[in-house]
């Protein structure tokens, strides 16, 4: 299975895994966190499902979900990944055949966490390593219209809010930023 970790200041975004599944289950438990991420909470058995699965996504792309792990405490802090979007709110049993959507950027923190910072950190290192790996032209991020919090660091990362669009089986806020808007943020960012 090819898998990445990534290290940003205080994080290490770890490929899901067994290992993180008290830390994961512990925030997908909480209706604050999982209120605009299909509005249900999950049980521990859902959990282990959803890691299975992005251990499949993993070996089928290379990209999927990370755990964030907070240096200082060794604790999940949150999750995000690069993976390709779908329309369907399941997902298909050929995960090839999503390989022809774009790919979106996503992810999620626990309560204790928010308004630190770190979904910005791990987002701008995860965006790094989707315009590294892939050949894409654009990165994608869909949230539900009234998440302006995840709105605030889609902004942050560069992104524009592209309209609303059908995804996942709902209608999102989708935005973008493109390979050469990254690499003029990047270099300017790197002036100061």
């Amino acid at each position: 299975m090819r898998t990445t970790t990534l290290h940003t200041q205080r994080l290490r975004l770890e490929p899901f895994d067994e290992c993180h599944l008290d830390g994961l289950h512990e925030m997908h438990r909480l209706p604050e966190v999982m209120r605009y991420v299909g509005g249900q909470t999950e049980t521990r058995e859902q959990t282990g499902s959803v890691i299975a699965r992005v251990k499949r996504c993993w070996a089928a792309w290379g990209t999927s979900w990370w755990a964030f792990i907070e240096t200082k405490s060794e604790r999940v802090a949150g999750a995000g990944c690069i993976q390709y979007l779908r329309r369907d709110a399941s997902p298909p049993e050929d995960l090839e055949s999503l390989k022809n959507n774009p790919l979106e950027i996503g992810w999620r923190l626990h309560p204790d966490c928010w308004g630190q910072g770190l979904a910005t950190e791990a987002a701008r290192c995860m965006a790094a390593f989707a315009f590294d790996r892939f050949p894409i032209e654009e990165l994608l991020a869909v949230r539900h219209p009234e998440n302006t919090a995840s709105g605030r660091v889609m902004d942050r990362l560069g992104m524009r809010l592209r309209g609303l669009e059908p995804w996942y089986g709902t209608t999102v806020a989708t935005h973008v930023i493109t390979r050469g808007e990254w690499q003029h943020n990047l270099s300017g960012a790197n002036k100061t």
